[in-house]
């Protein structure tokens, strides 16, 4: 190809890694087939079961917006482990930061009544709080899941004393004040579903710009590779790591804010951080499955809504909540386990280097 020319729609395809697709799809083939299994065990009727679980997530404009509203948080949450893992690190706290981006959404919005402001607040506290873990890691050789464990239970604690205390609502003890209506999220429609869905799907499109097609994403990915070259090449790896933890921590921050300022009817935190809690814990999950690529999050983060949304729809054939629950984790864990394996290959590589 000539330096003039621009790429193909082939030389595009070229470059997707067809071995990764075609095992994630006969993971979940073998996911969905032992959870017919368990099924069949408990006297269900599997086609029936999955029918009704793909119709829920599916079948309708409704239910298609409902699966792509579960999935916008836990698209960004899943950001954040991805970035940690192309740097070579294994960060899992976008919970807690996930937290302090809707704490900004109630606080920031109540001061000053504008969308985008609330949004940035939410991407800067959740990089603040991402950023002693970085410092931690870099400067004092503090493991980063010692430190992103402890912080996550710092954050939750620390949340729950801001929701009952500071921002508690007077009228209604059950939630925290509401972001305003000229700081929420506009919906689509008569759906659930916000304009939130596309600034999600944007940010996993910057963030693969910036690992692949920056010198800071370079170095990011350098260092996760082998660090002793990356510093012969003349790349930092502190730098990198501390950029890592900054850039998750803005993307959980983000889905923070977002949950809450696109959470119709409510616009609220829920007493006990109910409605907060879980999201960066799933995000690890979908980036697994999305082989902690930021494009393909976006496809696994689209399949963990479908799952939720299609939750209730199962239930309705009989099959108990919990077991759509155990059915549900199965095909997850199966899922992600071809994700999991490159991670860990990885990792031992860049121990033997």
């Amino acid at each position: 190809m000539k330096s003039s020319e621009k790429p193909g729609v082939s030389d595009v395809l070229s470059k997707i890694n067809v071995k990764a697709f075609v095992e994630s799809l006969i993971a979940i083939a073998i996911g969905f087939a032992i959870g017919a299994v368990i099924l069949v065990a408990f006297g269900y009727d599997p086609v029936k079961a999955y029918s009704a679980l793909f119709r829920g997530g599916l079948e309708s404009t409704d239910n298609i917006a409902a699966t792509l509203h579960y999935s916008t948080p836990i698209l960004l949450t899943a950001l954040t482990f991805a970035v940690g893992a192309r740097t070579g690190i294994f960060n899992i706290g976008a919970e807690s930061s996930f937290y302090f981006g809707a704490i900004a959404a109630i606080a920031f919005t109540n001061i000053w009544g504008n969308l985008w402001f609330g949004l940035l607040m939410g991407m800067i506290l959740g990089a603040l709080w991402a950023l002693p873990a970085a410092l931690l890691k870099v400067y004092r050789g503090v493991h980063e899941v010692i430190s992103t464990i402890m912080l996550n239970w710092i954050g939750w604690y620390l949340m729950l004393y801001l929701i009952v205390g500071p921002y508690a609502n007077p009228m209604n003890p059950i939630k925290t004040i509401k972001v305003p209506d000229s700081a929420r999220l506009p919906l689509i429609g008569d759906t659930i579903l916000s304009w939130g869905f596309f600034i999600a799907v944007l940010a996993a499109v910057v963030t693969y710009f910036i690992l692949w097609h920056t010198t800071l994403g370079f170095g990011m990915r350098a260092s996760g590779y082998n660090q002793r070259a990356a510093r012969y090449g003349g790349i930092n790896p502190k730098m990198a790591i501390i950029w890592s933890f900054v850039i998750g921590g803005m993307a959980s921050g983000l889905g923070g804010a977002m949950k809450i300022m696109s959470e119709f009817p409510g616009y609220a935190i829920s007493q006990g951080g109910a409605n907060i809690y879980g999201f960066g814990f799933d995000g690890i999950g979908v980036s697994l499955v999305g082989r902690n690529h930021p494009l393909g999050i976006i496809l696994s983060a689209i399949f963990f809504g479908m799952l939720k949304a299609g939750t209730s729809s199962m239930q309705q054939t009989g099959v108990p909540l919990e077991i759509v629950k155990v059915i549900q984790g199965i095909i997850i864990i199966t899922v992600a386990i071809p994700g999991l394996y490159d991670l860990l290959k990885k990792s031992v590589k860049r121990g033997a280097a």
